[in-house]
């Protein structure tokens, strides 16, 4: 049996364990931290504009466990907030159980608190992946979903400082790339004035903290607007943020808060100061990064060079997912990743050809536009998501967006790919 090992248990991470499980693979990942998820524990944003489709089209593909479990912990549905519509809001405090327990009922390992610091390879072929603790946990395939924030030290170069984000990198050390020491290269991202890095998008309030009248609102629709004071109006954080998709005027002129459990802030910081001085904020107080006030986590300092079935460039076995895979921005982008590079990895085991999603899928034309784009300059100072941004306009463009359901099973099934992530291939 292939034993497939997954470094970093993200959503991408959770999704190659799913459909390399399924497709007959004996499956560890291998978290650093205490928890499954990782940003997912403080994002909460599924099905907005363009994500609806590509959750649609991978239900219909064959790997509909993890977008079942957040839809069914949505706290609301259909949520309209500016330049985005439809959107679902999981909670975020219910969600990581419910994966955590759908992926050990399903029989994957997990190794939890297990740092990953190095690699054992002959040649271009990894042999196992070295631990903290100097133990190796070797394997046949692996796939690194790492993702691209931390260590601290990045934070502190191109961010504000060390902001306490949920990745915890002074209690669980920092994000080693796997891929660089195998020897590969990592790609950097950059902003629009070529700094390298991007700030995290979106801050956590402690929901208690606010007024009552906004905590009530929040909790009835959703999402609450409350216009910022002229004086304090900053349109120059908006080139900072990873997600450009929220890169909107009306995210610098407003505080735009959605309910996910704790009051999601859709800005990268907010100097407490001000943010308290708008009426209903007086008390308010952040829950992650604790920094807010200053700044957040950075992100997109280390992506794998790879081709369109996400096997690492230059190694024999090493696939990749989420955003270490690229420029993607969202869980969404990661689940779509992380399901074909489990998939592929039995595949690459059993010497069969990798499976790349044709451009006629939303799917498919993201991961291959991605890859095109980020070769180039101009490529690299954008993010990729199917919830906006370049991105997103191509997708309307191109007739890849749509609301219906069966259109999409439809398209799906005309490429000869229903049930895909469904099939045993050992």
């Amino acid at each position: 049996m292939a034993k497939v090992i997954i470094i970093g248990g993200g959503w991408a991470g959770c999704a190659a364990a799913i459909t390399a499980k399924k497709a007959g693979a004996d499956v560890t990942i291998l978290e650093k931290t205490d928890l499954l998820l990782g940003l997912g524990n403080v994002g909460g944003i599924m099905r907005n504009n363009g994500r609806f489709t590509a959750s649609e089209e991978i239900i219909a593909l064959g790997a509909s466990e993890l977008i079942a479990i957040t839809d069914r912990v949505a706290r609301h549905k259909n949520v309209n907030f500016p330049g985005h519509k439809h959107a679902s809001l999981y909670d975020v405090i219910k969600v990581e159980p419910r994966v955590r327990k759908k992926i050990t009922d399903m029989g994957i390992e997990i190794m939890l608190e297990t740092r990953a610091i190095d690699v054992n390879k002959t040649g271009n072929k990894i042999k196992g992946i070295v631990l903290a603790d100097e133990t190796v946990v070797e394997g046949d395939v692996f796939i690194e979903t790492t993702g691209s924030t931390g260590p601290m030290g990045n934070c502190l170069r191109y961010g504000n400082g060390c902001c306490m984000c949920i990745l915890r990198c002074p209690s669980y050390g920092p994000r080693v790339s796997i891929s660089k020491r195998a020897g590969v290269e990592d790609i950097l991202g950059q902003r629009a004035d070529e700094c390298y890095g991007a700030f995290s998008g979106a801050c956590k309030l402690a929901k208690n903290s606010l007024s009552s009248d906004i905590v009530e609102k929040l909790d009835k629709d959703g999402v609450v607007i409350v216009a910022i004071p002229q004086e304090d109006i900053n349109m120059g954080k908006l080139g900072h943020k990873v997600c450009q998709q929220y890169a909107l005027k009306e995210f610098a002129e407003n505080v735009i808060l959605l309910d996910t459990g704790y009051a999601k802030l859709m800005t990268s910081y907010y100097p407490l100061d001000k943010l308290r001085k708008i009426p209903g904020f007086e008390d308010a107080r952040y829950d992650d990064p604790y920094s807010g006030g200053k700044g957040n986590s950075v992100r997109y300092l280390s992506m794998a060079p790879r081709n369109n079935a996400l096997k690492v460039e230059g190694l024999d076995n090493l696939f990749c997912a989420g955003e270490k895979s690229g420029l993607f921005v969202g869980h969404t982008e990661a689940i779509v990743t992380g399901s074909l590079a489990g998939h592929n990895s039995v595949c690459l085991y059993l010497g069969i050809p990798l499976l790349e999603l044709p451009r006629t899928l939303a799917l498919g034309d993201l991961i291959a536009y991605a890859n095109e784009a980020i070769k180039t300059p101009d490529g690299l100072k954008n993010r990729y998501t199917f919830s906006g941004g370049k991105y997103f306009t191509r997708m309307v463009e191109k007739g890849l967006y749509t609301l219906d359901i069966d259109e999409i099973k439809l398209r799906v099934k005309r490429v000869g790919l229903e049930g895909i992530y469904e099939e045993k291939l050992l």
